[in-house]
């Protein structure tokens, strides 16, 4: 079988979802026989980023990582992020056999919300850094379209999954709120518009599960919502059970790892109707999306746990490992 390096900036101890698709990427691809390297921050001095000292950055030359890459020796090479270790591996790369690369995070968007840099400048900088690979990854037919129309080329689905053993109705709840209980787990930063939640009228309670820079903010502006912080494993999908209706306010993330976790914790999702959600729900009858989020939160009252569920059940990441070594194949012009 093929060896595969990933280069990306997004490693542990961040959670996001960016570092779980990869994870069980890695996971599902090894069990197939596919060897795998990762070339991440872990082996490099790194700073913080400005504003967001929880994502680190490395301090890499592009000899160091040209090395590296090449001891490694491996048949195929997937740009995860386009930071420091990214733009590195894709210079190396593209003296050896190309790459691969991945579109995980609205980078454009995310910027712009944060800083005055128009999306058109950052956009152009995503067509060079992913058009000059041998193919591209997207999660969902949507974004395909979405960035085809902006001038992205070579573009291959590389869908989600949800681990259904641990994401489950069945656990007993971890704490007592008055119902319906209203949940989102998320990063609490700008760019994934928690606040449009936050500020909503609903009745019963508001749950939200995660860490971020505007955490604290948030926590003394809204004192009638329950914050966690971030959890994990057991505990996270617990909170997860507790939900009777998951509420997704961004408008900027390319797919929604905890849509698929709350879906396979029989919770509805109420979202914006986006890329994304708009494609995990189609036309199930899991969850609601709409541009008025209150009024699709109220209707995934109606909705029931099983529908949820039973939509979670056709994502498994065993299928979007094999996906994602058929686009690879595809894009390398290698008949499997």
């Amino acid at each position: 079988m093929p060896k595969l390096m990933i280069v990306t900036d997004a490693w542990r101890p961040q959670i996001n979802g960016v570092v779980r698709s990869i994870e069980n990427l890695v996971r599902e691809l090894e069990q197939m026989g596919v060897e795998i390297d990762v070339l991440s921050p872990a082996e490099f001095r790194t700073v913080p980023l400005p504003g967001y000292p929880e994502i680190r950055l490395a301090l890499a030359t592009p000899g160091r990582v040209a090395r590296r890459i090449a001891a490694s020796d491996p048949d195929f090479i997937q740009i995860a992020t386009e930071g420091p270790l990214g733009l590195l591996g894709r210079r190396a790369a593209l003296k050896r056999n190309g790459f691969t690369s991945s579109y995980h995070t609205r980078f454009p968007e995310y910027v712009s919300a944060r800083y005055p840099v128009p999306e058109s400048w950052l956009y152009r900088f995503m067509r060079w850094f992913h058009n000059a690979g041998r193919g591209c990854m997207v999660a969902t037919p949507s974004l395909r379209a979405e960035l085809e129309a902006k001038g992205f080329t070579n573009l291959h689905i590389w869908s989600r999954g949800v681990d259904t053993k641990q994401f489950h109705p069945d656990y007993a709840a971890p704490l007592e709120l008055p119902g319906p209980v209203f949940l989102h787990v998320g990063r609490m930063a700008v760019e994934k518009n928690v606040e449009a939640f936050l500020a909503m009228d609903l009745p019963g309670s508001k749950l939200v599960v995660g860490d971020g820079p505007m955490l604290e903010d948030f926590r003394s502006r809204y004192p009638a919502v329950t914050f966690t912080g971030a959890r994990s494993g057991a505990e996270l999908a617990a909170l997860y059970a507790m939900g009777d209706v998951f509420v997704f306010p961004s408008l900027t993330d390319t797919f929604g790892l905890v849509v698929l976790e709350a879906l396979a914790s029989g919770v509805p999702v109420a979202a914006y109707p986006v890329s994304g959600p708009r494609d995990i729900i189609g036309d199930s009858a899991a969850g609601v999306v709409d541009r008025d989020l209150r009024k699709a939160a109220l209707a995934c009252l109606d909705l029931s746990a099983g529908d949820a569920r039973a939509r979670a059940l056709e994502f498994s990441w065993q299928a979007c490992a094999r996906q994602f070594l058929q686009a690879t194949f595809d894009a390398y012009g290698i008949s499997d």
